[in-house]
Parts: C-alpha cells; structure tokens; sequence
C-alpha cells in the first residue's frame, strides 16, 4: 500500500509564514498559505494512494480537505522531526509498504513528481526531493529509518546535507529528486506570482 503524507498548519492569522509575514503582513501571510493549502489539495486529490493530512494543532472536520479522500491525524512530538518520524512510524506499523511525506510550502510541486517519488521507491529505499533553501520538500521510504530525524538542526540550511550523509553512513539506496523552492520569504514569493505558481 503507497501512503501519502501530507504535513500542513492550521491556517490561523499570526500563526503561519511568519518568516513572510515580516514582509507582508500577517493577513496577506496568511492568504498566502491558504493558497498554498489549495494548491496541495488540487495535485494530491487525484492520486491513487491513500493520504493522511496530518495537522500541526487540531484536526479540522470542517475544512476543504474531503473525508471521503483524506484521512485525518495530528502531528505528534516537540520537533519537526519527532513529527515526521512518529507519522512514518505509524504508517509502517499499519502495513505501508511506500510512505511519502509532502509539506504545503512548496508551490512547484506537482503530481506527476509525487507520483516519481513512489515509483523511484521500486529500485531505492529512500527517495528525497530536495529544497532550494537546504531542506526537502518530500521524503519517501520503503524502511523506515528513525535515525533520518535524529541529530537535525530544523528549518535550516544543514538539513538536506545531514540526511544525505545520514543515507551514506547506512548504506541505503537513495533517489534525488528536481530540486524545488518553497515559499519561506518574499524573494520567493515574488518568483512564485511572477511564475503564476499560486
């Protein structure tokens, strides 16, 4: 069974992009967010795998991510990594055989890239797509691998470079992805609406 993961924060003022908030403003911050969130929805509804939004404070019944698609949890632990590796974690034990984690920052993802990832899952462990500013954009296993979230300094630059070392050091085969930008400041922001991305 192939399972996506999809990480997204409630959208709530003063709460979301708060690196672009600086720039814009909370409320446009968050308008942007919530575009974000439409963009996710729109390239992962249509895939044929079953998908978990797993929420950052509270699970919303009343938002746009359908029950008849999505599966709904909430993200569990003190970091971003013990979240990660918690939701990887429980997907295994429910018999995943390829867990693909996504987040909602990233405008440029598409479908058919996380379609890629659980292909590439074939002929590799590991799958990474990796993001402009040193992080990922998504993740995908065939083993899970606590270790990838161990010993990371998060929402940093250094991210990408340790789980790659990571990898390395356990021998496991992995795939690079095309590397993608997020939308963490108002440099990308600009790109994104000059690309017509969201």
């Amino acid at each position: 069974m192939n399972h996506l993961l999809i990480f997204v924060k409630n959208p709530e003022l003063g709460k979301v992009k708060t690196r672009l908030a600086t720039s814009i403003g909370e409320v446009e911050a968050l308008e942007v967010y919530r575009k974000l969130l439409n963009h996710t929805k729109k390239i992962t509804r249509e895939l044929e795998c079953q998908k978990t939004v797993y929420y950052s404070q509270f699970i919303d019944d009343n938002d746009n991510w359908e029950e008849a698609i999505y599966n709904k949890d909430i993200q569990i632990g003190n970091d971003l990594g013990e979240k990660i590796s918690g939701a990887f974690k429980n997907s295994f034990q429910k018999g995943s055989s390829k867990v693909v984690i996504i987040g909602s920052d990233c405008s440029e993802l598409t479908k058919e890239i996380i379609e890629e990832a659980f292909v590439m899952l074939d002929g590799n462990v590991v799958v990474i797509g990796p993001a402009k500013d040193g992080g990922y954009y998504l993740l995908g296993m065939k083993k899970y691998y606590a270790s990838l979230f161990e010993n990371k300094k998060w929402s940093t630059n250094s991210v990408l470079s340790s789980t790659v070392a990571d990898l390395e050091n356990l021998k496991v085969d992995y795939h690079i992805l095309q590397e993608l930008s997020d939308i963490d400041n108002v440099e990308d922001l600009k790109v994104m609406v000059e690309q017509s991305k969201i």
